[in-house]
């Protein structure tokens, strides 16, 4: 008898067993589950719960005063500076997200249907982040930049007759720099979901007399969706709390919530604030990739 089937009311001198069997696996899969629990804990629920509590206290300079107070979460959610810039955060994430999508998919279909060395492939789309992160973002920098390649290179064409000023310092700049930092985020996990679809169905489809055009908007698109949203929240999650790129790239222009919070911790010394902002933050990116995994969802199914 299989012990992970329902108990047979018929056999009821294996209740014992039975009960001792499911017990022993569970406190097995809890004891390989905890390493990962406690890392879970000590490295996210932890600086958390600090953060939330940092969050609710008052600060009297550079040292905390007692009692509790909401007022930081008022002075977030009620200031205009702060909702600008938490809407120019997720619009320039939104746009990073489509425009990696939107560049990751292809070359993720034709590794999966059409190259026939594909670990080759794999490693080489992974050569450009052997180096540091810096070192990719001031690249773009020195490429987009007032004397860089594509100015001098226009420049020398006779093209134009004076640098082009919008390639930097302002969200161009961002989302160009973060589609380039992320594209293999967004490459691998599409690519796992095309892998993995039975070529069977594709075959079916075309038998059915359906074009390679049809086929992909019936078969394959729909199939390939839970990789295209993990890669979407995979690039939009990180890149709204990005502070780096928008720092070095990004100009006035291009500043992001996360620089305002990087300088309420350091320049300013307010931990409070810079702890609600935060928390406000991921409270609103997380509700923004609900709603889309949801919208996802939806149309996934209403294309099937």
């Amino acid at each position: 008898m299989h012990w992970g089937r329902r108990f047979p009311n018929n056999r009821p001198w294996l209740w014992g067993a039975w009960v001792a069997d499911r017990g022993r696996n569970f406190g097995e899969g809890y004891v390989l589950l905890a390493p990962t629990l406690a890392v879970m804990g000590l490295a996210l629920a932890a600086p958390l719960l600090l953060m939330a509590i940092t969050s609710l206290k008052s600060q009297s300079g550079i040292s905390f005063s007692e009692g509790w107070t909401l007022s930081h979460y008022g002075e977030v959610l009620g200031r205009a500076s702060y909702r600008s810039l938490f809407l120019r955060s997720v619009l320039i994430s939104g746009a990073v997200t489509l425009v990696t999508v939107a560049l990751a998919y292809p070359m993720a279909y034709f590794v999966a249907f059409h190259a026939r060395r594909k670990f080759i492939w794999l490693v080489a789309l992974t050569i450009p982040f052997w180096t540091s992160y810096l070192l990719r973002v001031f690249a773009w920098k020195i490429i987009l930049g007032f004397n860089g390649v594509i100015n001098s290179g226009l420049m020398r064409l006779h093209l134009i007759d004076q640098p082009l000023e919008f390639l930097l310092y302002n969200p161009f700049a961002v989302v160009v720099t973060l589609a380039h930092a992320w594209a293999a985020f967004a490459i691998l996990p599409i690519y796992v979901s095309l892998e993995k679809i039975d070529r069977s169905l594709l075959e079916a489809a075309s038998d059915l007399g359906d074009s390679r055009f049809r086929r992909f908007l019936r078969v394959t698109l729909p199939l390939s969706m839970p990789g295209v949203m993990g890669a979407a929240i995979l690039i939009f999650v990180p890149t709204t709390g990005d502070f780096v790129t928008p720092q070095l790239v990004g100009g006035t222009k291009g500043t992001m919530i996360a620089n305002i919070i990087e300088v309420q911790f350091n320049a300013a010394g307010n931990w409070p604030l810079g702890a609600a902002l935060s928390l406000v933050s991921m409270a609103m990116v997380g509700m923004i990739a609900g709603l889309f995994v949801a919208a996802a969802r939806a149309a996934t199914r209403a294309a099937r």
